[in-house]
């Protein structure tokens, strides 16, 4: 058996974090852990959120399993995908991206189709944001015979209403992807393509598909539908090359969600969508297809692993493909370091060995010239001819320059004598005014200053109460870049569930009044 599980574990290294993975010599084995939970021969993770240089060996290099990476080449901290096979699974080939750009010279799988309609530029920004690792594997089937399996991880895009060149974006994935697979297909070699394909696929595959526009009408639903065949195989119907495994076994189940919003709680009433797929070829899921499931009670990210069990054995390829993590330079001991650059390299001639008469005449020169500057003499601190002159002697008058005659001008009366004294009565009133001008600003300043205190330590302003179950709601921070970005606004503190659930949220908002 064969048992391959996929996750989108939003950020790899949050979540060894979450499990209190501090030190790094310790993620390995908490991520090691983690395999071992999911109890998987080949685990494919999404949204790694990992760049090459901020990947460390002991997320590369897990004893027991060999690992394979794509990074996002256009922003850091963002997607990523990896893939994870046990050594009894050692795939035969493994491959960077869905172009072929990004090939190894050997090790590669092939098979790239007719790209034609996408120019170079194109497909290298697909391929830019690491969202695709290729794993090929020799197979046995039940039936004895031999042949090759290629798993595509992927992670695809997310389409934001708000930037329609993503949408663009996203389709031409798609298209890509399925160039690719179906080229795989016809090269006589069995397909699963798993991960997260970020669309609902069917109204039973979304917790909320009455409220949304057009929900059939979908770019990305329609891709879907031709990518896969009706299950109901009714006469007339579409027969696509690939099947939705778990739709095969579970036709009609319901709730059967992978994603939830974690700011509102969703999973709480289990209101998702389904989103993570193990897709597989007609042939391979009708025969060797055991099981499908879902695995909704392993929490840590927004998403839940999915996976299949099929019913063949692997066999494990003798070495890793030149993909494998492990033969990266920083981490198989190839990667030349700046300490050799720096230390200098000393040879001693062997003992009974003859030198050279050139090096002897150099070496004679070298002492000789050391000798010189040695033997020059230092300078002396005192009594030299030429004395170095003083900062301050730059600022004193010249002693050249010709004395002037000092003009006397005549004295003006001071200010004071034109003044008019002051009556001691009025000296009185005047001290009277000053010290009741002193008395208010001290109090002016002692309110002021009682007034700035309570106000910091009394805390922020009580959160209102939502309309639908009075309670005090919670306040969150728009993130979304626009006109509203960083604005403060409330919400119902209860999770987010079914409209018709009177204990899930009452969908109460309130824009935070600036202070």
């Amino acid at each position: 058996m064969l048992r391959v599980v996929s996750w989108n574990i939003n950020g790899i290294r949050r979540r060894l974090q979450s499990l209190g993975c501090q030190v790094p010599s310790n993620c390995s084995t908490d991520l090691r852990h983690i395999l071992e939970e999911l109890d998987a021969d080949i685990v494919c993770f999404q949204e790694t959120k990992v760049t090459r240089d901020a990947l460390t060996e002991p997320l590369a290099v897990v004893e027991g399993y060999n690992s394979y990476f794509s990074f996002s080449r256009s922003q850091r901290g963002y997607s990523g995908v990896a893939t994870f096979c046990k050594d009894s699974a050692t795939p035969v080939a493994a491959e960077e991206g869905l172009s072929g750009l990004f090939a190894n010279l050997n090790g590669n799988v092939g098979c790239y189709g007719n790209m034609t309609e996408f120019t170079q530029e194109q497909l290298r920004a697909l391929d830019s944001e690491g969202r695709a690792v290729l794993t090929q594997h020799k197979i046995h089937t039940w039936e004895g015979k031999e042949k090759p399996l290629t798993l595509i991880n992927v992670y695809c895009p997310h389409a934001d209403p708000g930037k329609p060149e993503r949408l663009t974006f996203k389709m031409h994935f798609y298209r890509l992807l399925q160039i690719r697979a179906e080229a795989l297909l016809a090269a006589g070699c069995h397909v699963i393509i798993l991960g997260d394909l970020n669309t609902a696929h069917r109204p039973i595959d979304h917790c909320d598909a009455g409220s949304l526009e057009c929900f059939e009408e979908d770019p990305g639903r329609k891709w879907l539908d031709g990518l896969l065949s009706d299950l109901e195989c009714q006469t007339g119907s579409h027969i696509g090359p690939f099947m939705d495994s778990y739709r095969y076994f579970y036709p009609k189940q319901e709730g059967a969600f992978t994603c939830w919003s974690v700011i509102t709680g969703a999973r709480h009433f289990n209101y998702g969508a389904r989103l993570d797929y193990v897709l597989g070829d007609r042939t391979l899921i009708i025969d060797t297809f055991q099981a499908a499931f879902l695995l909704p009670e392993v929490k840590g990210s927004d998403h839940c692993p999915v996976g299949a069990v099929l019913n063949m054995s692997c066999v494990p390829a003798k070495q890793c493909p030149a993909l494998c993590t492990r033969f990266l330079p920083e981490f198989s001991g190839t990667q030349l370091k700046i300490l050799g650059f720096l230390v200098p390299h000393k040879q001693e001639p062997m003992w009974g060995q003859q030198v050279p008469s050139h090096q002897i005449q150099v070496q004679k020169q070298q002492k000789s010239q050391d000798h010189r500057y040695s033997s020059r003499p230092q300078k002396r601190r005192g009594g030299s001819r030429r004395c170095q002159k003083n900062l301050m002697s730059y600022f004193q008058p010249s002693v050249s320059l010709p004395k002037t005659s000092v003009v006397e001008l005549p004295r003006l009366p001071l200010v004071g004598t034109f003044i008019t004294p002051k009556t001691p009565e009025e000296d009185v009133i005047a001290t009277t005014v000053d010290d009741q001008v002193s008395v208010s600003e001290v109090e002016d300043k002692k309110v002021v200053q009682t007034l700035f205190w309570k106000s910091v330590l009394s805390g922020p302003s009580p959160a209102p109460l939502c309309r639908g179950h009075k309670e005090p709601c919670v306040m969150r921070i728009v993130k979304k870049p626009g006109p509203n970005m960083g604005r403060h606004f409330y919400i119902c503190a209860r999770p987010q569930g079914p409209p018709d659930d009177p204990s899930s949220s009452c969908n109460f908002f309130l824009w935070r009044r600036p202070s």
